[in-house]
């Protein structure tokens, strides 16, 4: 019975302890983007200064990295990756065209894990010193603006909750090993009972027993 309740404990303390390490889970997720300059699939007048990318965290400032790409696929950004807080920002060339923009962004994580993203935006007109002609507006082009930013930038890095797993697979574990234990003890009670069973059946028949040479007391 005692070693039952020893065993009953450290199965409800493996269970909380695991419990603990599931909670924990969602605590260690990476960092991750909640707003961008332009705002993803924004149109503004003309291409801004710079991009920028605001996190919930402060990013590190090793091996940042921000492409701001046109339709052709060159790349208009000027120098390197400014960090300031939270927000990573990247100046662009000026001369950059009117037209569609995808902006990829890398940065590493508060937590030292690299993240990386992307988003669009439409420049409706060229900046200044741009040789490239404005597309002509038709019917449904929306008016030059910057559009709400949304409410989070998908991170297709934050982890697999493997600790939910980690979780389920040791509560299970030791569910079982608790009930193959018990039945083991249940099988060896009943084989201890049957045996002082036996034992008593035997010393009441020496007991009862005649004496040698048909003698009795």
């Amino acid at each position: 019975m005692r070693s039952t309740r020893q065993l009953l404990i450290a199965v409800l303390g493996a269970v909380a302890f695991a419990a603990m390490l599931f909670s924990a889970g969602p605590a260690s997720a990476h960092d991750a983007a909640e707003s961008s300059s332009p705002a993803a699939g924004a149109t503004v007048a003309t291409p801004p200064a710079k991009v920028s990318v605001t996190f919930n965290n402060n990013p590190l400032g090793l091996g940042s990295q921000i492409k701001v790409s046109d339709a052709s696929g060159s790349d208009w950004a000027d120098g390197k990756v400014e960090i300031v807080d939270n927000v990573a920002s990247q100046k662009l060339r000026d001369g950059a065209p009117a037209g569609k923009y995808t902006v990829v962004w890398r940065v590493v994580s508060s937590d030292s894990h690299p993240i990386e993203g992307t988003f669009t935006f439409t420049a409706t007109a060229g900046a200044a010193g741009s040789t490239a002609a404005a597309p002509v507006p038709t019917a449904g082009t929306p008016q030059p603006g910057i559009t709400p930013a949304p409410d989070k930038v998908p991170d297709a890095s934050e982890p697999f909750p493997w600790s939910l797993v980690v979780f389920a697979a040791v509560a299970l574990g030791l569910l079982v090993t608790l009930g193959v234990l018990a039945r083991r003890r249940l099988v060896a009670g009943s084989d201890d009972e049957d045996s002082g069973a036996g034992d008593t059946a035997d010393s009441e028949g020496e007991g009862t027993g005649a004496r040698p040479g048909g003698l009795s007391s």
